[in-house]
């Protein structure tokens, strides 16, 4: 029986049927949960459309004549919902009864440690996984229970394109859409309460992204919390932000992008043993939480929120709890991308992380796009590929800020599971131009030091010089 049929319901169901158990779905909502409806799917295909505005209007960098799109909403917003029915066929309700499941749709809530009641009906199972996601954090602002705002939800509902939009939130969510809507043709500000954007990523990253957001015209505000919200005259979009520090922004509309909360909420949790509170359901590494036979996965147990870990955790969770042997399903340090322009990935340790566990063996490497001839032919020369590893050359983390960084960090994501040093990756032949050639350099010039330093390259040499 799983509880939410998001990306870890679903990987999880379709999982379960390979290994020939019986399977329900329960959802209260709509099968495939935020990322196919509110948010990596419209989002990405969004910063798309706003990525051929973009183009368009700097076509002048490419030799070709520059032109200002006027943009109408609703094709763009009917566009984003074409991708979203596209990818829900591949798993609707019918698909997933095609395949063995039964889909049960309503509120699910414990009535005891085995028992789920679904609309006044009892249902039970040999093993529970609950996996029902997260919902946009509100934050507490004065007035802000008196004005309209949007979430990664609901802004999805507009019709018009907003002339101003004011972005609580320099996180992932935050910076994306506000990068989106700007292209667009809003005028859009971001207030961060922290001292820069992307506050969780890696300090470089915040800079290329704050150039870039500040070089297309979004205002920048941080180390500014909002104390205060309120209507804008007569409008009733129109709203007014008090800043701490002084200072007043004014918008159309105003996203909140601060984070997000589990939904543990309405489940009977406690009548079934369950362990939970704000930061989500209580589980161990296995993902089992504190009741037998039941577990838990993805964003509901307040881990990193990324679909793919999620995905990943609704496998690990079914395999934890049907086959023998569990394996650890629980990850502190899960690869991620941002998906603004340029991208900004990490996998594996940061800097900062490295340092505070290995102290000065934790050597740090880069290579920036400047000097990636992919990167020069496409005018997208801000950004830079930096490894930390061991002197020994094993591979600790990656952090890329680059138009292809969310895919060119799989190979050091690969590199890191598997135990990978810097030489390996050298010697691995990459494709030329690609931007994934920067790894291969920043592999090469930090292997070539390594080998070539101190006595043992000076035996090199002169071995070399000898023939």
């Amino acid at each position: 029986m799983i509880v939410g049929a998001g990306s870890a319901g679903l990987t999880a169901a379709r999982f379960a049927r390979q290994l020939g158990l019986s399977v329900a779905v329960v959802e209260r909502s709509r099968i495939g949960g935020d990322c196919t409806w509110t948010g990596c799917v419209p989002s990405k295909t969004l910063l798309r459309t706003a990525g051929a505005a973009r183009s368009m209007r700097t076509a002048g960098e490419h030799g070709l004549p520059a032109a200002s799109p006027e943009v109408d909403l609703s094709p763009v917003l009917e566009r984003i919902r074409s991708v979203i029915r596209h990818i829900y066929d591949a798993e609707s309700p019918d698909v997933l009864a095609a395949e063995g499941m039964k889909v049960v749709t309503g509120e699910a809530s414990f009535s005891g440690p085995g028992t789920l009641v679904v609309n006044g009906r009892e249902l039970m199972a040999r093993r529970f996984l609950v996996c029902t996601g997260a919902s946009p954090a509100v934050p507490s602002i004065a007035g802000l229970d008196g004005v309209e705002f949007l979430t990664y939800e609901t802004v999805w509902d507009l019709e018009e394109l907003p002339a101003s939009l004011a972005v609580i939130g320099a996180g992932s969510v935050g910076c994306e859409l506000a990068q989106a809507f700007a292209r667009l043709g809003s005028k859009v500000t971001i207030i961060e309460a922290a001292n820069r954007v992307l506050p969780a990523e890696d300090p470089e990253v915040s800079d290329v992204i704050a150039r870039r957001l500040t070089h297309e015209g979004i205002q920048l505000l941080v180390n500014r919390t909002a104390e205060a919200v309120s209507r804008a005259g007569e409008s009733d979009h129109g709203i007014g932000i008090d800043l701490s520090g002084g200072g007043r922004v004014q918008a159309e509309h105003l996203l909140l992008a601060v984070g997000r909360r589990p939904n543990a909420d309405g489940l009977g949790l406690d009548a079934a043993g369950v362990r939970h509170g704000p930061a989500g359901i209580q589980v161990d590494r296995y993902l089992r939480t504190t009741a037998k036979g039941i577990y838990a996965a993805g964003d509901v147990t307040g881990g990193p929120q990324f679909t793919h870990y999620a995905g990943w955790q609704g496998f690990m969770a079914v395999r934890n709890a049907f086959l023998p042997l569990n394996t650890v399903a629980v990850r502190h340090s899960v690869p991620r991308a941002i998906f603004t322009d340029p991208e900004a990935a990490q996998a594996g340790m940061t800097e900062d992380e490295a340092r505070a566990q290995f102290g000065g063996k934790a050597t740090v490497s880069r290579w920036p796009m400047s000097e990636v001839d992919r990167a020069l032919t496409d005018r997208e020369a801000d950004g830079f590929v930096k490894a930390i590893h061991l002197p020994n050359g094993r591979i600790l983390g990656a952090t890329i800020a680059a138009p292809r960084a969310g895919e060119m960090i799989q190979e050091w994501t690969m590199a890191i599971d598997h135990g990978m040093k810097l030489g390996d990756m050298a010697r691995s032949i990459h494709v030329y131009p690609t931007y994934s050639m920067a790894s291969q350099q920043l592999a090469l010039k930090a292997q070539s030091e390594r080998l070539l330093g101190g006595r043992a390259g000076g035996l090199l040499r002169r071995l070399a010089r000898r023939g």
